[in-house]
């Protein structure tokens, strides 16, 4: 086979067979397709993603908005007009966004309501990267170009010769102020366009600064244009300043801050950039985003892959995102969602820890501790200013999904390793969250109280996805001992918590072999559908989640009729067709569809509950068959395209699947040391830990057909375990796996090789004290 050399901006790129493979990797960044998942719709996600113009963890993030004014839609890759550029804080669409408002420049006659003033473009003429988007407005000749920092922007506008160039700001309804000072060429305001989880008094305040003098200004409130007020505050305001542009291709240069504190604070974000121009903003942007992704460089994988990868690895962080400021005396403080005052310390929001408690979270204790550690401070204050901790932010307590996964990712955090922080507050916030219903039905506990008593949260009692809730609860409980356990706290604390761990137990129904909604009075819920999704579960059918026991996987497979059955019933989900019984909601959902059309069974890839499925046969002696499905996976249902994902990519969890399995490795059991093997898919990964250590995986024989573990080595030693530990990764060292085109089947198949359950390990004699 003849071999050809090409060489990229990014890398060097081999062809070999039918795929390119790239060798090396220099600039990580330039193989980021921010457009991954945007070509998304209400009835089918194909990601429900955006492209986020920001720096990693930012406090604000930028986007082009194809959207109506308030639409969580904000961009999708289907639409063929903009009709602004839009600051915005928004974790999904289906959350919605707060803080935002827009900047759109325009030409000829003024057209400042957004239907009017939207313009054509395409995609042939946008370039979009993490730190830089531009494109071309095709309605106004005029090419806008945005660089960020995490708390501000440089905007360029290149207009056309004219005497009629507008910028168009718009701090959209539900409440605004906007005020234009001629004399600093400025404009601030404020804007309250907020979608729940936010207390009355948030605003967000906003100063934008031009380089060039207003040739003429005027103001609006709603569809109400004004030439004479240079200040207005109203249920929808807006600003327009012109230019006289005497020479094609002249720029306004723009430069754009905000906070959630005051127009004082607002300007001092805007020291983010200074006196730096747009190139030198730019730059500095590229840079941190090379140095994000540079603690992990792999090498040999196809393009396609490279791309994925570091797409994905791009999408995750962002997610929580900051919102803790700096004052004049470079102190850190935020603005608390939960009583609208302004407070000293950290704080973080816009994250689901339903969805990023599996695998998001474990990720930032690998490679980014630093940064969870700074989150895990914003923790406690929440739990300060809330009363509890949040299970979803954004950016305050939102009342969405189920489960006390707090607990997951506070236990997690500390059993990985991060210190020097108020762990014992966060430890009483886990209790507190674990005994009692919160403010919202998503906030503590829903139905603790029969949880407490009787083991299991009952499907009879008029609280929805109770099975759901049960299983959930039964794993926090797990976490919250480990972190007992971790504390030296008493030993009745702990054996409390490990008792209730084991309530999974209570749903489980012997005759299908699957969970099952259970009546307060001890009878199971009649009639039982596994095909039905919703009602006991969420976002999923019995199929689903009773996989959800992460911390007892043994037990489980015990209750299913041991080794060869619980493999059987894995199995099954794979060989079943995808049928459904949506008559809980009353019709296809989009979670439902995203499974139908994927070929591959009862499997939904695109929710979380069955995400750590496949790494399953790990605790049953066949982890070739983890290997295969993992493999899988990643080939059919991630691609670097506009329509890459195969569900809502929620707040980098669908990412961290991806990159986690990419790696060889998933964390099935946040709270624990380990994770289970899969196959690496990459035949190198480098991994630059913060502590200056390396941990290098090494596959040189991967490829498309080669995709089996034949045997591996940790640091050149025979290594014979499923798993992997975060305390091995930690210390530096090779990994290094050979891998071939059939599966061995003697590896990995004793049960000394298994990964950690409760029920096989020293935990289970805490039970029997």
């Amino acid at each position: 086979m003849k071999k050809v050399i090409l060489f990229v901006l990014f890398g060097c790129i081999t062809s070999v067979s039918m795929a390119q493979m790239v060798t090396k990797v220099t600039d990580p960044v330039d193989w980021v397709n921010p457009l991954m998942g945007t070509d998304s719709k209400h009835s089918l996600s194909n990601g429900n993603t955006y492209p986020s113009i920001a720096l990693p963890w930012g406090m604000n993030v930028w986007t082009p908005q194809t959207g109506k004014m308030g639409d969580g839609w904000q961009y999708q890759y289907s639409a063929d007009k903009i009709r602004g550029f839009k600051q915005t804080h928004q974790p999904s669409p289906w959350m919605n966004d707060y803080g935002q408002f827009s900047i759109m420049p325009v030409t000829g006659s003024l057209r400042f309501k957004e239907d009017d003033r939207a313009s054509w473009f395409s995609h042939k003429s946008e370039t979009v990267m993490p730190y830089y988007y531009s494109v071309y407005l095709a309605d106004y000749d005029v090419t806008t170009e945005i660089t960020p920092t995490e708390r501000a922007a440089r905007f360029r506008f290149t207009f056309p010769k004219t005497d009629s160039a507008f910028v168009v700001v718009d701090a959209f309804d539900k409440g605004s102020y906007v005020k234009i000072i001629p004399a600093q060429h400025k404009i601030i305001g404020y804007s309250t366009r907020n979608s729940g989880g936010v207390p009355d008094n948030l605003k967000n305040y906003f100063v934008i600064e031009f380089d060039h003098p207003f040739s003429n200004v005027a103001t609006f409130n709603g569809d109400n244009l004004d030439l004479t007020r240079m200040e207005v505050e109203d249920n929808h305001a807006g600003a327009v300043v012109s230019f006289k542009i005497f020479n094609k291709g002249e720029r306004v240069n723009a430069k754009v801050a905000s906070s959630f504190i005051s127009y004082e604070q607002a300007e001092l974000n805007l020291q983010e950039i200074g006196n730096n121009p747009f190139e030198t903003v730019k730059q500095n942007g590229r840079d941190t985003w090379n140095n994000t992704l540079s603690r992990i460089l792999v090498e040999g994988g196809t393009v396609d892959q490279m791309r994925t990868f570091y797409s994905t690895l791009y999408r995750m962080v962002f997610f929580p995102n900051k919102l803790y400021e700096k004052d004049v005396n470079g102190n850190i403080v935020h603005y608390s969602p939960y009583n609208g005052k302004v407070l000293p310390g950290y704080m973080f929001g816009g994250t689901g820890f339903w969805d990023t408690f599996r695998a998001l979270y474990p990720f930032l204790n690998l490679m980014f501790p630093s940064i969870n550690k700074e989150m895990q401070e914003g923790l406690i204050n929440d739990y300060k200013e809330s009363g509890f901790l949040p299970e979803w932010s954004s950016p305050g307590l939102r009342n969405v999904m189920v489960g006390n996964n707090s607990a997951s990712v506070v236990s997690d955090a500390y059993i990985k390793g991060l210190r020097n922080y108020d762990i014992n507050t966060l430890y009483e916030a886990l209790l507190h969250g674990a005994n009692n219903e919160g403010p919202l039905t998503a906030v503590g506990r829903k139905g603790v109280e029969y949880y407490n008593s009787l083991g299991y949260v009952p499907y009879d009692v008029k609280i929805n996805e109770n099975a759901a809730r049960t299983l959930e609860y039964a794993y926090d409980d797990f976490t919250i001992y480990q972190l007992a356990k971790a504390l030296n706290r008493p030993l009745e604390e702990q054996k409390l918590y490990a008792r209730r761990s084991q309530n999974y137990r209570h749903l489980f129904d012997p005759e299908t072999k699957l969970m099952r909604g259970k009546n307060k009075d001890g009878s199971f819920q009649k009639p039982f559908n596994p095909l039905k999704w919703g009602d006991a579960f969420t976002e999923g059918n019995s199929w689903h989640y009773s996989w959800s026991v992460f911390h007892d996987v043994k037990g489980l497979s015990d209750l299913m009729g041991g080794r060869a059955n619980f493999v059987k019933m894995l199995d099954s989900v794979f060989i079943m067709p995808p049928l459904f019984d949506d008559s809980y909601y009353g019709g296809v959902i989009h979670e439902i569809r995203e499974m139908q059309i994927a070929n591959m069974g009862q499997y939904a890839h695109g929710n979380q509950p069955i995400q750590h499925m496949t790494y399953l046969y790990n605790y049953a002696g066949e982890p070739w068959k983890t290997q295969y499905w993992v493999r899988e996976v990643m080939n059919r249902m991630y691609k670097p395209t506009p329509d890459g994902y195969c569900g809502d990519e929620d707040n980098g969890q669908t990412s961290a699947w991806y990159v986690f399995s990419a790696l060889g490795f998933y964390p099935v059991c946040p709270a624990t040391d380990q994770y289970v093997l899969g196959a690496p898919l990459f035949k190198k990964a480098t991994l630059q830990l913060e502590n200056g250590k390396q941990f290098v995986i090494n596959a040189p024989g991967n490829s498309e057909l080669a995709k089996y573990v034949q045997s591996v080595q940790l640091n050149r030693k025979k290594y014979e375990n499923n798993w992997i530990g975060h305390s091995d990764i930690e210390k530096g060292g090779s990994f290094n796996v050979t891998m071939g085109a059939a599966p061995n089947k003697e590896r990995g198949v004793k049960q000394s090789s298994y990964p950690y359950s409760f029920s096989s390990s020293a935990d289970a004699d805490i039970l029997k004290e």
